[in-house]
């Protein structure tokens, strides 16, 4: 009798342990402006979670970007957001900043800057570009703090060597390129929206990124970016190897996010790898294995994240 009554207590307890596990949760995700990058892949990834774990309703919240998804996850008022890896970089670091404490959900794709002119455009080079209008992004957005630090490692900066533009959307700044009101636009990663655009323009488009001796001398004075290629044919026209510098991007949660929480989202995002690769070109790096490598250090993991990546092996 007493072992059935054992028995029962633990087929109860693990009952209750599944539906604690199951109960419905609303994430609040920041992504950033209509047009750009983080809004195409958010919501998707919303919509990949969703369809993996119907327990889990993601609620999108539309922000200006990097640079404000990481004060708002500190403040509690986002429960994950999508952060630009140089943003991620200096909040993990503690540069120009306190450290943070919010914790990695999973690894998004890495983010290659780079310029984009139309085809029929005769600049060729980063020095082409000097004093010619450049739209820049938005303020807030992490490709923007990315640019800086590219010119930066060339002795430039936006307001003094370009007549720089900076974008209220990031979705204003494609059209600004093919209406010729400026001569680039600057982005970065793998089918990013604004360089879609412009590539299926009229005459197509070219792609400025620093060659190889500026590359070297961009790394000797930020050490933190990488180097990174967008492979052949990843834009209309493309047809070459595109070699620049850059870092991963990052799904970034609250620092209190509950462990089983954290835990569901991340199971939810890598069964639904398959679906979001299909979906976006970006997609196919959102992996397990990459949310393991990519992060800077383990204990930046999320600890429900870690345990599921653990579980299938992902992490050690």
């Amino acid at each position: 009798m007493k072992v059935q009554l054992l028995r029962a207590v633990i087929v109860t307890a693990g009952f209750v342990s599944a539906v604690a596990l199951a109960a419905p949760a609303t994430v609040v995700l920041g992504t950033a402006t209509e047009g750009g990058g983080f809004e195409l892949y958010g919501r998707h990834l919303a919509e990949t979670i969703s369809e993996s774990d119907a327990s889990l309703k993601i609620e999108i919240r539309a922000t200006r970007g990097s640079a404000e998804n990481l004060p708002l996850l500190e403040a509690g008022k986002l429960d994950i957001g999508l952060v630009e890896g140089n943003a991620a970089h200096a909040a993990f670091a503690g540069i120009d900043r306190p450290k943070t404490a919010l914790r990695i959900v999973a690894a998004m794709y890495p983010g290659p800057g780079m310029f984009v002119v139309r085809g029929d455009s005769t600049v060729r080079t980063l020095a082409d570009l000097k004093g010619k209008p450049v739209a820049f992004g938005t303020p807030a957005s992490g490709l923007t703090t990315l640019a800086r630090d590219v010119l930066d490692g060339l002795g430039l900066t936006p307001e003094r060597d370009f007549q720089a533009v900076f974008l209220q959307k990031a979705g204003d700044g494609p059209t600004l390129v093919l209406e010729g009101k400026v001569a680039a636009l600057w982005g970065g990663g793998i089918g990013w929206p604004g360089f879609t655009k412009v590539a299926a323009g009229p005459g197509g488009a070219r792609f400025i990124v620093p060659d190889a001796g500026e590359i070297e001398r961009i790394r000797a004075k930020h050490p933190h970016l990488r180097r990174m290629t967008v492979p052949a044919g990843t834009y209309a026209g493309q047809n070459a190897p595109i070699n620049s510098v850059g870092l991963w991007s990052f799904v970034l949660a609250r620092a209190d996010l509950p462990d089983d929480v954290a835990y569901r989202l991340a199971r939810a995002v890598h069964r639904g790898e398959t679906r979001l690769a299909a979906q976006l070109a970006q997609g196919r790096y959102t992996t397990a294995t990459n949310t393991a490598s990519e992060a800077p250090r383990p204990e930046l993991l999320h600890p429900g994240v870690a345990r599921y990546l653990r579980e299938i092996g992902a992490l050690r």
